[in-house]
């Protein structure tokens, strides 16, 4: 009783007070010792989802971005993407159906099939007359209307609108003309990057290690030998695939296969301790897709019930909306299945109490990027220190 009198006696003020400086002191400790260690991240998502474009965006915020170098050595890898992307749009004009627009243009593509794979290791002036003869053409355009039909980079239109200035001689390409490159990642590559704390979680600065793996089928058995010791899963969704197939496996839809492997992921047991983000993806491409008339109806019918749901038509006001919230809620019911163990790589857990926080990006935009980023970065340390205070007691 004489305890209970004390305690009920004491300055709530100053106990309270108290309270805080502890509190603020056990954060700083934490944040100290947590700055000691390096934070592990790790990029997955089916191939051409965008995690080759993260990682040049962390080297753009975090590292002071290319050399003139470094940009020059970035050209045989943007010419190989204007030679593939205007081969390949020639080579579909038959399997279509369509008709060049005119003669010369027919000229053009018979010069560009007459070439090899690799694309020239200088552009020629004969070669650039071709290449904008060929992307002027009217019936090119409408193949490349259809390049849902066929494996086409996301970034062809963007070169062969740039064509022009690529193909000067003295070009040395832009930071956007690197985001928009693509060469497909085989095994496993890192960044390795310093971001400043917030004075909330202890201020100073912390190391970054970010790993990025290839998405292609046969090259997701790598994937293991970096799993141990992360902290974060970045899970890359590409919000335009919905009316595309893989290049692997013609039948399969790529949207389909990016949720069933966010299931695999979700789902295995060496990753069950790691915070989870998605980035669902190039969500303006796929803007661009329904105002030309696409519809991910066609290829996921349930939509349709879905986009009758009274809860979301207060958040959805067009067909873009709609189909961003349904994508997201496909995730959203994933996390909540229970577990299957169909094999040893599966949680043994029937449910899974972990948060998956999800964020709508655009990865060649290093302003949503960064905005995203920051957002992410202190998700990761507060739930560490969360996590680190938590085993104290």
């Amino acid at each position: 009783m004489k305890l209970r009198l004390l305690r009920c006696l004491r300055n709530p003020k100053q106990s309270t007070r108290q309270k805080e400086e502890v509190h603020h002191h056990m954060i700083s400790d934490m944040s100290s010792n947590f700055k000691d260690t390096t934070v592990k991240i790790l990029l997955l998502g089916t191939a051409e989802s965008g995690k080759t474009t993260i990682i040049k965006q962390m080297r753009i915020l975090h590292i002071n971005g290319f050399t003139d170098d470094e940009r020059r050595e970035k050209i045989p890898e943007i010419y190989q993407n204007i030679h593939d992307s205007i081969k390949q749009l020639v080579l579909q004009m038959e399997p279509l159906g369509l008709r060049f627009g005119s003669v010369t243009s027919e000229r053009s593509a018979h010069y560009i099939l007459s070439l090899p794979a690799e694309a020239p290791e200088y552009f020629t002036e004969e070669y650039c007359d071709h290449v904008v003869t060929l992307w002027n053409d009217v019936g090119i355009r409408a193949c490349y209307d259809r390049s849902n039909e066929f494996p086409l980079l996301d970034s062809a239109k963007y070169f062969l609108d740039n064509f022009a200035r690529i193909s000067e001689e003295e070009y040395i390409p832009s930071t956007e003309d690197i985001l928009h490159s693509r060469k497909v990642t085989t095994g496993i590559s890192k960044i390795t990057f310093r971001v400043p704390i917030p004075k909330s979680l202890g201020g100073g600065e912390q190391e970054f290690r970010m790993y990025d793996v290839g998405g292609q089928r046969d090259e997701r058995n790598k994937w293991i030998q970096v799993f141990e010791g992360i902290q974060a899963v970045l899970f890359l969704i590409s919000c335009s695939e919905f009316d595309q197939n893989l290049r692997e496996d013609p039948k399969q839809n790529r949207l389909q296969e990016a949720l069933n492997l966010f299931r695999a992921v979700w789902q295995n047991r060496f990753l069950a301790s790691a915070g989870l983000i998605v980035f669902l993806n190039k969500y303006d491409i796929m803007e661009r897709k329904i105002r030309a008339g696409k519809h991910i109806v066609d290829y996921f019918p349930e939509f349709e019930e879905f986009s009758k749901r009274p809860q979301q038509q207060q958040s959805c006001f067009d067909e873009c909306d709609w189909t961003k919230m349904f994508i997201k809620q496909k995730m959203i019911d994933i996390t909540h299945e229970q577990f299957k163990r169909n094999s040893r790589n599966q949680c043994d857990v029937t449910y899974s109490e972990r948060e998956c926080y999800y964020h709508f990006t655009v990865a060649t935009d290093t302003r949503c990027i960064r905005d995203v980023f920051s957002d992410v970065q202190q998700m990761i340390l507060s739930e560490n220190i969360n996590m680190a205070g938590s085993s104290l007691f």
